[in-house]
């Protein structure tokens, strides 16, 4: 056993066995990890629609705006957390090139969840996919079942941390489509950042959502669309 997970399982411990350890008043740490304890609801299940024709090479306001907002370096060293990043595609056949957003896809058959032997990582009523940083064990079980490479792992102390997106050495994040904020009413940072109004954020069972409707007047797919994930994120222009 390596000194994380002795740390760890001292704090789970301390933690996870006391309900009343409190962050703020009224707030407990599961509440912190899972997001609002009330109102959640699979009637609501929350989505993007990525323009990629709208996505322009170069432009990173979506990753800026993420790295802002959840307290992240911005670095991109094999150690540093991602939770959005750019990829830069090439049709070979006939060389149209594309720029496009990769995330967590917050799939509604997640593999992350399958593989979770903590039940750390979890979905959310909603369709949001999160990890749970006081159950995660930092096994990684989670990336590797990840068909888009969209988890980090956390190998460094963190310092200045926003107190609504906790995170911890030794555990295993992604992006959460800014939970705290859509528990506010508020869009995700990277789509409300988008100069091109590209990322469009919205209730997918909603039919007069921005979102929906798109989705009906538009030809869209999903990432790896053949692993039956029916995934929250999708993509315009592919």
């Amino acid at each position: 056993m390596n000194e994380i997970d002795i740390q760890r399982r001292g704090f789970l411990k301390t933690t996870l066995g006391a309900a009343a350890v409190a962050v703020a008043p009224g707030m407990l740490l599961f509440q912190v990890a899972h997001g609002k304890s009330e109102g959640v609801s699979s009637k609501v299940r929350w989505g993007m629609l990525i323009d990629t024709t709208q996505c322009k090479e170069g432009c990173n306001d979506c990753v800026t705006a993420c790295n802002r907002e959840n307290g992240l370096s911005g670095e991109t060293k094999a150690t540093d957390s991602q939770w959005i990043r750019k990829i830069e595609i090439k049709d070979v056949s006939n060389g149209r090139e594309l720029s496009l957003p990769m995330m967590c896809q917050h799939c509604e058959h997640p593999p992350c969840v399958d593989v979770c032997p903590t039940a750390a990582s979890f979905k959310r009523a909603d369709g949001i996919v999160l990890v749970d940083k006081h159950r995660c064990i930092g096994c990684r079980y989670c990336m590797m079942a990840c068909p888009y490479k969209a988890r980090s792992f956390v190998h460094e102390p963190l310092t200045d941390q926003n107190p609504d997106v906790p995170r911890g050495k030794g555990t295993v994040e992604s992006c959460t489509l800014c939970v705290h904020r859509i528990d506010q009413g508020l869009k995700p940072a990277c789509s409300e950042a988008c100069p091109n109004k590209a990322i469009v954020f919205g209730d997918l069972n909603d039919a007069n959502s921005e979102i929906a409707q798109k989705l009906r007047s538009v030809a869209s797919t999903q990432v790896r669309a053949e692993l039956g994930l029916n995934t929250g994120i999708r993509y315009q222009g592919l």
